[in-house]
């Protein structure tokens, strides 16, 4: 895709990128016959030199690190709203993806997991790329217990017994880079999230190895995370290959006029005759862009790439920004075995236990 060859930003790091020198034009004298040019040039509109940066060269606009899309990216195909569940849509919408385990889930798009205090409830949000909501996949349990791993590993940089390591995430702040993050980010130690990874091992049935740090988030008042893709750089795909799933739980609530959602650039939320008309009486291109509201306890999977590893540069995304705290947990499923990095000796298998034990609970079967 075009994207490769700009900056590729993704969350949880960033690629490199060199920028070319605009060629210098040589100034041209100006006679007396061209006062008359100079009169009609004045009368268009100017074009805008482009800014440079300390070294003189061009700094990157937005479209140069996340061009438009064009026809070679693949159509973008958005649902009816009001259409009801249909799982034979939501395999199409997944066949070139790892998907989601369609037999956990009824017809209606139910789970039929034997815990029934806590049903999930499954929603197609966007047909091609596809794009998905899990409604309940957290309980007020879970959820209470992930906002406690923030708020007891506050300011855990790596020492002492901590469940997590924080990480500050401004990482995104060079010349060469439009995306800004600036919330908080705490690394987790697999074992002290066996719930999410059962749950993440039943919804997406991958093994426990293919998946990365979990990872819990929060945004204060203010912060954000801009346009970025999720996928992997080429130089970097040596530790498990490409991310080929995001899936992230909201662990609050965030109103529409709060901030806070996820918003996909190129996606148009479900069509209805309302947007439609909204659609031809405004100028304005991003009216409806896809944007998934935070509610506490349901989950989003989208996907980074397809399931051969090509990445998708029709996800990206960004997290407004927040007028209120934000919180969620979230994780990455690469294509094959992922080491981890942080925190210091963080092993899938020493989350295998629990996982079995969560998976037992909800009364899942047949799982990888």
């Amino acid at each position: 895709s075009s994207h490769v060859s700009s900056t590729l930003l993704f969350a949880g790091g960033f690629g490199t990128a060199k920028s070319k020198s605009a060629p210098k034009k040589k100034a041209n004298k100006k006679s007396k016959s061209s006062i008359l040019s100079d009169i009609q040039v004045d009368e268009a509109p100017k074009q805008s030199t482009p800014k440079l940066d300390r070294f003189g060269l061009p700094i990157p606009t937005e479209d140069d690190i996340f061009p438009p899309l064009t026809s070679n990216d693949g159509a973008r195909v958005p649902v009816s709203d009001g259409d009801e569940f249909n799982k034979e849509d939501v395999a199409e919408a997944l066949q070139h993806h790892i998907g989601v385990n369609l037999d956990i889930f009824d017809e209606n798009g139910q789970s039929i997991h034997e815990e029934k205090s806590n049903r999930w409830k499954l929603k197609l949000l966007h047909q091609d790329p596809p794009v998905l909501s899990v409604e309940h996949f957290f309980s007020e349990a879970d959820v209470e217990q992930y906002k406690s791993m923030i708020e007891s590993n506050e300011g855990n940089n790596g020492g002492g017994n901590g469940d997590a390591v924080q990480l500050s995430s401004p990482t995104f702040s060079s010349s060469l880079s439009l995306s800004r993050r600036t919330s908080t980010t705490w690394f987790c130690k697999y074992e002290s999230m066996s719930c999410l990874l059962a749950k993440a091992q039943a919804l997406l049935n991958v093994d426990l190895k293919q998946m990365e740090e979990p990872q819990l988030v929060r945004y204060r008042t203010g912060e954000e995370f801009s346009w970025h893709y999720d996928e992997i750089p080429s130089a970097q795909l040596s530790n498990g290959g490409q991310r080929l799933a995001t899936l992230l739980v909201y662990l609050n609530d965030l109103d529409k006029d709060r901030g806070g959602g996820t918003v996909f650039r190129d996606l148009k939320s479900p069509v209805n005759e309302s947007n439609k008309r909204k659609e031809k009486g405004s100028s304005k291109g991003n009216d409806n862009q896809l944007t998934v509201r935070p509610k506490s306890g349901t989950a989003l999977v989208f996907f980074p790439a397809f399931k051969d590893g090509k990445a998708d540069p029709r996800t990206l995304h960004k997290g407004e920004v927040a007028l209120d705290t934000k919180m969620i947990a979230q994780l990455w499923i690469h294509e094959k075995e992922y080491q981890a990095s942080v925190p210091e000796n963080n092993l899938q298998v020493d989350a295998a236990s629990g996982v079995r034990e969560e998976l037992e609970r909800l009364g899942v079967k047949n799982v990888m």
